[in-house]
């Protein structure tokens, strides 16, 4: 199934669901080489009002739904369980459509900015550094999304050394949203960041060419191509250019620069002024234990909170899934 085709079959999941603000088909199989019908298609849903948008649903795909969750306490316990003991986000596993099976996660469109914007759970804005198809985009989130593209960038640039290559670069965005992750350590293909950039390359480009050609611009890097189309990066490490990637990086991390690292006086909260910043050593660290911490918590309040939405049955199948890569990719 081509990137068309897969565009077309969600569409037609969303015909028989309540309306979305937003959609994006997001993982694997936006792999060019997946054509396993087998392998879940997963998606994102942006919505205006969870609660209302749930009990909707309930009335239209009740099979979706976890049985013990529709019986205890429908739209409101499945709200409740996202927003208190997830990152704010309802998945629904292994949902047959049309032959094909689909994962769809419903989430507010606030916290979907939020996170975009602020990193604040840093769940959904690391999986939207990754190249997504979008469907549906009532809000715009596509054009908002650059700036969380911009602040990827700029954490990879800070964590990599001088010289690297623009594989490699794709490679530090995508593994962003790992650091951290507990998954990573049992339920998950230790290969998992290189298949992503190998298999969606040309994917990466086109979403983060602009990008580099604006940094380029600036002098932050200079950019040298090589035979194959790809480039070979060398970066300035110096402090001015330190400094101009970290005002490209959310308002929260900037804060907690600013307490780690000490604070000049504060007269513009969001000026990049007020944070110390000695070396771009300093600056990776507080970057790289920021994203471990936002990491770790949301991916373990997420696990829990999928393997109770889901339903024992699907928790342990999706699990046992994850599970068998992991392993297979470890022997």
């Amino acid at each position: 199934m081509n990137k068309c085709e897969k565009r077309s079959e969600a569409a037609n999941l969303l015909e028989t669901l309540p309306p979305v603000e937003f959609c994006c088909i997001y993982g694997s199989s936006l792999h060019p080489n997946n054509f396993d019908k087998t392998s879940m298609i997963d998606c994102i849903l942006g919505v205006e009002d969870p609660l209302q948008w749930h009990a909707q649903n309930l009335e239209m795909n009740r099979e979706h739904y976890a049985s013990w969750m529709v019986h205890l306490g429908g739209a409101r316990l499945i709200t409740k369980v996202a927003d208190d003991i997830g990152v704010g986000v309802h998945f629904n596993p292994f949902v047959p459509h049309n032959q094909q099976m689909f994962k769809y996660g419903v989430v507010r469109m606030h916290d979907l900015v939020q996170d975009i914007l602020e990193w604040q759970t840093f769940y959904l804005s690391g999986r939207l550094q990754k190249p997504v198809n979008i469907i549906v985009d009532n809000a715009d989130i596509e054009k908002l999304n650059s700036v969380n593209l911009k602040a990827a960038t700029s954490a990879a640039l800070l964590l990599l050394p001088s010289k690297f290559s623009e594989e490699e670069l794709y490679a530090k965005i995508c593994s962003l949203s790992y650091m951290g992750d507990l998954r990573m350590l049992f339920a998950e293909d230790k290969n998992k960041v290189k298949k992503i950039v190998q298999g969606q390359f040309k994917l990466f480009q086109k979403v983060y060419k602009p990008l580099l050609e604006e940094f380029a611009a600036q002098d932050l890097f200079r950019l040298s191509s090589s035979v194959d189309q790809r480039v070979n990066i060398i970066q300035d490490c110096g402090l001015s250019t330190t400094c101009s990637l970290v005002s490209s990086l959310p308002l929260p991390l900037r804060r907690q620069m600013g307490i780690e690292l000490g604070n000049k006086k504060v007269f513009d909260e969001s000026a990049l002024r007020n944070v110390v910043i000695k070396s771009k050593e300093e600056a990776a660290e507080c970057t790289r234990r920021f994203l471990r911490r936002k990491v770790m918590v949301s991916s373990a309040r997420q696990a829990v909170a999928g393997l109770l939405t889901a339903g024992a049955v699907h928790g342990f199948r999706y699990l046992g899934s994850k599970m068998r890569k992991a392993w297979k990719s470890w022997s």
